[in-house]
């Protein structure tokens, strides 16, 4: 816990600043309300490989500020924490620009922004932002989504969240079409995934609200794992848990690319980049390469 009585916050912020994430795992990404200040509390102790503490939709208005104080209070006071922290801020002129300004010398890792259409957003965005923090987005707009692989301006710009259901009203289609097998989601799921990763942007599938229905988000899980998806967005620690079971990489998968990696090496340095392996049949470059993405991953 970052505070040990939550009844005697101090009236001023502190000096710490965590560390960078240094880890690669990105399997759950748990969004948390600011107002909630025993979950800001326990921000360095989550089991979430990603933290994502929202200033938009889900924050009234007459309470934004209050959430971004929080953030910043709770920020300064944290010395480490295990996960990746991401702050949503709300769109450039709806107050986002002046968030980012205020954020941007406390201990955290990324701004997400939200509502983002276009170029223009991203540089402006980029141009605000201190250089040593990355810049998501929460693509919720059908610009953003018919046009993503052209939003990818500065290598900053690493991850894109699905934000399914903005983008379904963005689109003029109806939430209900949001379950399991229905085609249109599919679709929605494959072009995000394929556009993102053209693009050289991580794509995060999209939170799935229904919070105590844990047997279907471990098939909403299961089944954008087996379109490629590594990254869930999660409402809290239930949904981190299945996340993090459901994305990581098996023993088998790290057991194997750890043998590919090994046996190719030793064979490249032999001028040898095709032959046939004992145990896992024919190895050549891509199935090298494919060993070290999974490594990567760790």
């Amino acid at each position: 816990m970052i505070f040990s009585d939550l009844g005697r916050l101090p009236s001023t912020f502190g000096s710490e600043r965590k560390a960078p994430c240094s880890h690669k795992r990105r399997r759950s990404n748990m969004m948390l309300n600011p107002l909630n200040l025993k979950h800001l509390n326990r921000m360095d102790e989550s089991e979430a490989d990603m933290i994502t503490l929202n200033l938009e939709d889900a924050i009234a208005p007459s309470r934004k500020k209050e959430a971004l104080q929080n953030i910043a209070l709770f920020l300064s006071h944290m010395e480490q924490s295990r996960s990746f922290i991401i702050v949503r801020t709300n769109p450039l002129d709806e107050g986002g620009a002046e968030e980012i300004a205020f954020l941007n010398d406390f201990g955290f890792d990324a701004i997400r922004l939200a509502k983002v259409k276009n170029q223009t957003e991203i540089a402006r965005a980029l141009t605000l932002l201190s250089s040593d923090k990355e810049l998501h987005i929460s693509l919720e707009t059908k610009e953003a989504f018919a046009g993503l692989a052209a939003l990818r301006i500065d290598e900053r710009l690493t991850t894109a969240n699905l934000g399914i259901l903005d983008l379904l009203t963005s689109l003029g289609l109806p939430q209900s079409i949001v379950r399991l097998g229905n085609p249109t989601i599919d679709y929605i799921l494959s072009k995000f995934l394929v556009d993102a990763k053209s693009a050289g942007i991580h794509p995060v599938s999209f939170m799935f609200q229904e919070y105590n229905d844990t047997e279907t988000f471990r098939k909403w899980c299961e089944h954008e794992k087996a379109m490629g998806f590594e990254s869930k967005a999660c409402m809290g620690p239930k949904q981190v848990e299945i996340a993090n079971e459901v994305f990581k990489i098996n023993k088998y998968e790290l057991s194997r690319a750890q043998h590919i990696k090994e046996v190719f090496e030793a064979n490249a340095g032999k001028g040898n980049n095709g032959f046939m392996d004992e145990k896992y049949g024919f190895i050549d470059e891509p199935i090298y390469r494919d060993a070290l993405l999974i490594l990567n991953n760790i």
